[in-house]
């Protein structure tokens, strides 16, 4: 049998991904050297981008797959280094597209990435829950989807993805998202405290820095979709984002009884006041399903489709009532699991509501009709 040639190995490496970048370890500079002695025995060396990188498990048994199925390879063996300064400094400028400073990608007019606010009006309507689930629905249709957590004060997001004792790696100034076991990409402020239990005590400009950081210096790759789980009402991180990313779209979550229903209404007004489109309204603890089979409406009726239409009427387009998802013990003990219930119990009611609003947002597809161009009108002709 004849020796593997160094091109043979190198496709090979080529077609192993990073785990957390998700490019191939050949284009981000993380092969170092190839060895491969007449007998067919190759080493391969890796350059982690940190010492502690939590995957390198992962990349030891997926680059060992690889280069095992080269004809004439006898053995492999995975030696892990650590890039130097300089080798993380280009691989940040790779991951950048060549540009050394910092720029929020999803505020590109070019990007095709559908970037969805939810928002709520006040907190307690499930807001967070419906975020986690969504993002796992659109990733079960075969999506890349990122979450950022934006909500600075109450990130639950993490926990409700079963990330919530993991740390993002860095690459210098670099951050690259959590991983999630759903394939979910996720960052958040929690994750980025020096401790768990540290409380945020921010105001305005420390904020908006945090969501910038969160966007900007954050490595997304080509996301189909990211979420962004908004606090409650119309605060700084409500501002921020639509100064930073006015083309994102805002779905609004709400309960049905009156005073949720009413203080929606104000956070979809603040999505327009910021030249957001408002796609939609889920209304979340529609009803609860009795062992015997009949419903009770614990918060009352019709707050869902009252939000949706007088911010229809207000905006002079048409915003949907997306779903009514039922109040669920299932989607409750889900996120408190970690697990989330269209993965952990896709069946259930709640979890089949979560799916078809995911369905009506993905419908929607990648495109570039309806984002802002960017252009200004002039008076010359």
């Amino acid at each position: 049998m004849s020796t593997p040639t160094l091109e043979q190995v190198t496709a090979a490496l080529a077609t192993v991904n990073d785990p957390e970048i998700k490019r191939p370890i050949t284009e981000i500079g993380m092969v170092g050297s190839v060895d491969i002695t007449d007998a067919g025995a190759v080493t391969v060396g890796i350059l982690l981008t940190v010492a502690g990188c939590p995957m390198k498990d992962t990349l030891t048994r997926d680059v060992t797959a690889a280069v095992s199925k080269v004809a004439g390879v006898t053995g492999v063996t995975v030696d892990m280094g650590v890039m130097d300064a300089d080798q993380r400094a280009k691989l940040q400028e790779v991951l950048r597209g060549g540009h050394a400073q910092r720029e929020i990608p999803f505020a590109k007019p070019g990007s095709l990435t559908k970037v969805y606010a939810i928002a709520s009006g006040k907190g307690g309507v499930g807001k967070s829950s419906m975020t986690a689930n969504l993002a796992i629905a659109l990733a079960q249709q075969g999506l890349k989807v990122g979450v950022v957590d934006a909500d600075i004060y109450g990130h639950s997001i993490p926990a409700m993805l079963g990330v919530a004792d993991s740390r993002p790696t860095q690459v210098e100034d670099l951050i690259m998202p959590v991983p999630t076991p759903s394939g979910v990409s996720v960052i958040s402020v929690g994750m980025l405290k020096p401790k768990r239990e540290q409380v945020i005590a921010w105001r305005g400009p420390m904020l908006d820095r945090a969501l910038v950081q969160m966007l900007a210096d954050v490595y997304w790759g080509d996301l189909d979709v990211l979420l962004l789980d908004l606090p409650p009402g119309t605060g700084d991180i409500a501002i921020s984002l639509g100064q930073h990313l006015p083309n994102a779209e805002v779905v609004v979550v709400t309960t049905p009884q009156e005073a949720a229903a009413e203080v929606a209404e104000r956070a979809g007004t603040m999505a327009s006041m910021m030249h957001q489109r408002v796609v939609g309204v889920v209304e979340n603890m529609s009803w609860m399903v009795l062992p015997d089979g009949s419903r009770i409406e614990p918060f009352g009726s019709g707050g869902g489709q009252r939000v949706a239409d007088t911010l229809s009427q207000r905006f002079g387009y048409e915003v949907k009532l997306l779903g009514q998802v039922p109040l669920d013990p299932s989607l409750r003990e889900g996120g408190d699991a970690g697990k989330p219930v269209v993965e952990a119990d896709p069946t259930s009611a709640g979890a089949q509501a979560v799916t078809q609003i995911a369905d009506a947002l993905s419908g929607r597809g990648r495109g570039l009709a309806g984002m802002q161009l960017g252009l200004t009108p002039s008076n010359k002709f």
